[in-house]
């Protein structure tokens, strides 16, 4: 076979030469043990927690070298692209702090533009650049084209970068028919290829494998540590009829072209990288280092663990978001993932940002990572506690503005009465830890405005209504809204002993019969009439925000309806 001619029958367009190409993308002037990441997702719906995952993994391996983070928009599956996919991921990874330092941008006209040298940096705008190496592939005699029929053609047309995955697995009783249909496909003339051209007939190209699967071929995982699997013996396809490469052709020139020395991908594509050894070999390109991640679980009712779906909260970063998480907590609690030893670090370091974490490989996880809602609250929490009330205020209204409008009108009606509120307990050693999710706002603080109060708790019934109501106006009484915190104590003290109540803890915890309640009870007694709730937030501090206009219309309307 005169592979050449089949190249020039296949490709009478192509022009230019791998070295060309190779010239227009020149090795990166790094420092040593820099590395080059990417984050390549498709642009056919939302992005998910395991995309921020193996996004963050990247940003991490890239920046803490000294390296480069870009991101490849992987659009070569024009019939499952979801119109708007590319720009709504490309702002929420930046919502995420998982900033590019080149790769696919959003222009200042709202349209995807390339920000960097080794552009174009989506798939479907470099097309040019796969049939350079296609003909190449050809002129070696390690691809050959396969005429077949529309509905194959339409197959593969429709096949998704997922469906790559699920490529068969030969073995000789069960796909010896398709094994010989191989075979076949390889038997053909150049008078035969020049006639289907000329006939207008499509082709796909394949791979014409040398690979043995009785053989043996091994390689590592920098997760996983050394691996083993069958050669390659599939003639997978390279591209498809209409052009547009398969994941496996277009990911393996775009990383050498790119410079990407890490590759971060999920462990479904483990099945696959045989064939991508072999391509990269066929290519004469050095492979990436590859890291092929832990699926995230979670528990199903029985304690089982399950892949997460596209049904499960906590997959879709909608979901977040719609729920009031705040993107840096989702990241703190990522990197407790990532690496066992961040929760300690986190400890030891609590004002560092999480980014100055010596992130390592080492320490990730080959097994499934389990999804712990009630962990990530608990990350969020503490990471709100560290924040100033100006970076909660801001956060907040711009997350209430889109999903809680009413109360983000008042808390944008005065500025300062809603920063006032939102610094009661923070700072210090042992700040509040209140606050969760942008939806706990409202329920923790709400009562200070008219608009949300409302009396939730009820006194508790051993409580007679008279000795409320008397605590409730002799606190009314000796009111002044000018006392410091101790004074304004000491004179609920003082109620507390002419009702009869232990106006000392400890007094009343070494005799508790001796006495009708304590200066706890009172305190309860005030809280619940100006807060609507047993708990809140310090008591004095909540007054003086409120003033003593409201102070005072609220314990006199639980004074009428008791």
């Amino acid at each position: 076979m005169d592979f050449k001619r089949l190249a020039e029958l296949l490709f009478p367009d192509v022009t230019e030469t791998p070295e060309e190409l190779e010239n227009k993308y020149p090795p990166r002037n790094l420092p040593e043990g820099a590395k080059v990441t990417r984050f390549a997702p498709s642009p056919t719906g939302f992005i998910h927690l395991g995309g921020i995952y193996g996004a963050m993994i990247d940003e991490r391996l890239a920046h803490q070298s000294g390296g480069v983070f870009y991101l490849r928009i992987e659009d070569t599956d024009a019939k499952r692209e979801v119109e708007g996919a590319a720009e709504q991921l490309i702002s929420v990874l930046a919502e995420y702090g998982l900033n590019f330092d080149e790769g696919a941008a959003i222009g200042e006209d709202g349209k995807i533009t390339d920000l960097g040298d080794y552009g174009p940096y989506k798939q479907s705008q470099r097309g040019f650049i796969y049939r350079v190496y296609a003909k190449k592939l050809v002129e070696e005699g390690k691809a050959y084209p396969v005429f077949t029929t529309e509905e194959e053609f339409d197959e593969l047309a429709s096949a998704d970068k997922k469906a790559e995955v699920k490529s068969k697995v030969w073995t000789d009783d069960a796909n010896a028919e398709q094994k010989d249909a191989q075979a076949r496909q390889r038997e053909f003339t150049l008078e035969e290829v020049q006639s289907r051209l000329l006939n207008g007939d499509r082709f796909v190209l394949r791979i014409l494998s040398d690979g043995d699967g009785e053989k043996k071929v091994r390689t590592t995982d920098l997760v996983r540590g050394s691996l083993e699997f069958p050669e390659n013996d599939e003639d997978f396809v390279l591209l498809k009829s209409d052009g547009i490469p398969t994941y496996h052709f277009a990911h393996a020139v775009d990383d050498h072209l790119m410079g990407t020395s890490h590759v971060v991908r999920g462990e479904e594509w483990l099945p696959s990288l045989p064939k991508h050894i072999q391509l990269f070999r066929y290519l004469g390109f050095k492979p990436p280092k590859y890291l092929h991640t832990a699926q995230i679980m979670k528990l199903d009712e029985n304690g089982n663990k399950k892949k997460l779906s596209k049904r499960d909260l906590g997959l879709d970063m909608t979901d977040y978001k719609r729920n009031g998480y705040a993107p840096l907590c989702v990241c703190e609690y990522i990197m407790t993932l990532l690496n066992s030893s961040y929760d300690e670090w986190r400890m030891q370091n609590p004002e560092k940002p999480y980014t100055d974490f010596p992130f390592t490989i080492k320490k990730m996880s080959s097994s499934g990572c389990l999804l712990d809602l009630p962990k990530l609250g608990d990350v969020s929490k503490n990471v709100i506690s560290r924040w100033d009330a100006d970076r909660v205020y801001s956060e907040l209204t711009e997350w209430a503005k889109e999903y809680q409008k009413d109360f983000y009108d008042v808390l944008t009606a005065d500025p300062e009465k809603a920063k006032a509120i939102l610094s009661i307990g923070r700072g210090g050693k042992k700040p509040r830890k209140d606050i969760a999710t942008w939806r706990d706002v409202m329920p923790y603080c709400g009562f200070f405005y008219n608009e949300f109060f409302k009396i939730e708790d009820s006194y508790p019934e051993e409580f007679d209504k008279s000795d409320i109501r008397s605590a409730l106006r002799m606190f009314l009484d000796g009111y002044d809204e000018g006392d410091d915190s101790a004074v304004w104590f000491d004179k609920i003290k003082d109620v507390a002993a002419r009702l009869g109540y232990a106006a000392d803890m400890k007094e009343y915890r070494s005799a508790p019969e001796s006495f009708r309640g304590s200066v706890a009870d009172i305190s309860m007694f005030i809280r619940v009439a100006v807060t609507g709730k047993m708990n809140s937030p310090d008591l004095y501090t909540v007054m003086q925000i409120l003033g003593r206009e409201e102070v005072f219309a609220r314990i006199n309307r639980m004074i009428d309806n008791l």
